[in-house]
């Protein structure tokens, strides 16, 4: 019988503090963004100059594996000459390539 009388109570408290824990959210730390030496030229990044942070940091769907493969294959095979040679790299299919394609620039 003594159940009985604790269970509303037993109710509310839980859902107070459910209620809390989803009230107050975690603090985000937000990333800064990185500032490198490949400066974006009319709101472009040049993918021939720019390094793998800069890569990373301004493309969509672009992390460390995929930044280190387009610097490896400038390398490799020299500048770009058009921003669809992205292609070529392996990792960059077509939806990544129209993610970004506003983004970058070869010269």
């Amino acid at each position: 019988m003594n159940r009985v009388r604790f269970a509303p109570l037993f109710f509310v408290l839980c859902s107070l503090f459910l209620g809390y824990a989803q009230a107050a959210p975690a603090a985000k730390a937000e990333a800064a963004p990185v500032v490198t030496s490949a400066a974006p030229q009319a709101g472009k990044l040049n993918i021939n100059t720019a390094d793998e942070a800069a890569l990373q940091a301004q493309l969509i769907a672009i992390g460390a594996a995929k930044a280190k493969a387009i610097v490896q294959y400038r390398e490799e095979n020299g500048p770009f000459s058009s921003v669809d040679d992205l292609l070529e790299v392996k990792g960059i299919g077509l939806k990544t390539l129209d993610r970004n394609r506003d983004r970058v620039s070869v010269e």
